[in-house]
């Protein structure tokens, strides 16, 4: 089993090497800094045709760091926190600035804009559970996948349950920090008809372990879904209504959220190069933001800002 993994302690041990980052980056001629540092640990167990596939137990670490040198910006980062790690990364990071063209538009946000309140959203439920519980999860989701009439093969179960600790910080004195958790459950199976195979899939996944559907649940609702998917014809061509299943909805915003990215349109590699004020929506569509919900899979008080400048970016250019 992976090494025992205390949150509580992680995240005092981040918050100081956060301050310590800060602290070296003032010393070297940073005028503004930030830095973002984590750990994350998790077990994950894959399960195929009734057999064990593979056990991983995995442990990631890093700080990445960010400076301001007047108006040029650099940016490092690291694997390895140890304090000489830290103070190379710093340097690295002044290096590249001094280098770097001026921008206007670099720095901080200004110093009220910072959050004054991090509520706790309930987002970190550990899950101590064994590789052996894990797999016994994984085999009886695949197995009620496998039992469903009309399913042929399988490509597999998947479980994975992990937790981890975000901190950020910078020179205007903020500094937050947040544990989390995730698990999940997957399956995906393979049917066949006369005109070939199909295959599809099903998932749960909650920041809390007692929020995923059960098992059997999630490998019937696969079978079904690739059942589904046997007999598809090829339509005529023409325009028609088209209608997007909900787990391609996240997909369809990323891709807008990447058109809008600055690196994006300073390449001009994006769709919306020059589409300034042109609407790209009807008017009944809208997105709603909520980072704030108590539970949620994405809920991080530490984004919302980052989420509310993305959302009115995108508004704004849809009218």
């Amino acid at each position: 089993m992976a090494q025992a993994f205390d949150a509580n302690a992680q995240q005092a041990l981040l918050a100081s090497r956060a301050e310590q980052a800060l602290q070296l980056a003032r010393q070297l001629g940073a005028d503004s800094a930030e830095v973002g540092a984590s750990v994350d640990q998790g077990v994950g167990v894959s399960v195929r045709l009734g057999e064990v596939e593979t056990v991983e137990l995995s442990r990631d670490q890093g700080i990445a760091v960010t400076v301001y040198v007047g108006q040029r910006k650099g940016s490092a980062s690291s694997t390895d926190a140890g304090a000489e790690s830290i103070r190379a990364t710093v340097e690295k990071a002044l290096s590249i600035a001094r280098y770097t063209g001026e921008d206007p538009a670099a720095g901080l946000a200004d110093a009220e804009l910072m959050a004054r309140e991090l509520p706790d959203l309930k987002v970190h439920y550990p899950w101590a559970l064994s590789i052996e519980e894990a797999t016994a999860i994984a085999l009886a989701c695949e197995r009620a996948g496998r039992d469903y009439p009309g399913i042929t093969k399988s490509d597999g179960a998947s479980l994975s349950t992990g937790e981890g600790v975000r901190v950020y910080a910078n020179s205007h004195g903020f500094l937050g920090t947040q544990k989390g958790s995730r698990h999940s459950l997957s399956c995906m199976l393979i049917a066949e008809d006369d005109k070939g195979m199909q295959r599809d899939y099903d998932y749960t996944s909650a920041r809390d372990s007692q929020a995923l559907r059960a098992p059997s649940a999630v490998g019937e609702e696969a079978a079904r879904r690739t059942l589904r998917r046997l007999g598809a014809q090829r339509p005529k061509t023409g325009s028609f209504p088209v209608l997007f299943d909900p787990t391609l909805a996240s997909g369809l915003v990323g891709h807008l959220m990447g058109a809008l990215a600055g690196g994006a349109l300073y390449r001009e590699a994006s769709f919306l190069c020059d589409r300034l004020g042109t609407p790209l929506f009807p008017e009944w569509f809208s997105l709603e933001e909520r980072p704030m919900e108590v539970g949620a899979t994405a809920s991080s008080p530490l984004m919302v800002k980052a989420y509310r400048l993305a959302i009115i970016a995108l508004l704004s250019m849809a009218r």
